[in-house]
This record gives structure tokens, sequence and C-alpha cells, in this order.
């Protein structure tokens, strides 16, 4: 256990990828699973498990807060990025020669 607690790993870069996909994925999967459970919901009340449905429709909503918020977040990355200008490193940037 010491040999991962001891600081001399480091730690690996974030991945980077398509977040605005993943948790309209993950939201859809959560909305998915309230619409399942509905027909059922007689069922869950008499056994005392509604919170498994309203668990479901609270990670549908939150889901929808967090497609509002990656989608913010990637258009803000994306003016952050083209307000930066493209990064010319070709040879003739690097070659700093003005014949």
């Amino acid at each position: 256990m010491g040999k991962w607690t001891n600081g001399e790993h480091e730690a690996p870069e974030p991945l980077e990828g398509n977040v605005v996909g993943t948790v309209i994925g993950g939201t859809l999967v959560w909305f998915v699973l309230f619409l399942v459970q509905l027909p059922f919901y007689g069922w869950f009340d008499e056994h005392g498990h509604t919170w498994w449905v309203w668990t479901c429709a609270a990670g549908a909503g939150l889901g929808c807060v967090g497609i509002w918020y990656v989608r913010r977040r990637d258009a803000a990355i994306r003016r952050a990025a083209a307000e930066a200008g493209p990064t010319d490193s070709g040879p003739a940037a690097s070659s700093g020669s003005s014949a």
C-alpha cells in the first residue's frame, strides 16, 4: 500500500473527451429508467421503494442542469481558444529568419 501513497507517482493527465455527449447519455439513461419504473409505481409504493422512481427523476433533472453547464463550458473553451488565435508552430514560424 505504501508504494501508492508515497507521492512518487505523477498524476495522469485528465481525459478530455466528448463531455457533452457523455452527460447527455447519462441523462438519457436516468430518464429512461424513470419512464420504465412509472408503470410499476403502485408496486414501489406498496413495498416502500418509491425513492427508486424519484431518484431516477432527480438524476434526469440534474442531468438537464449538467447538460446546460457542460454546453456553456464547451462554448467558453472554444471562445477562449478562438480569442487566443491559432498557434503556428511550423518550421517557418520557428526559424526566426526574416531574409
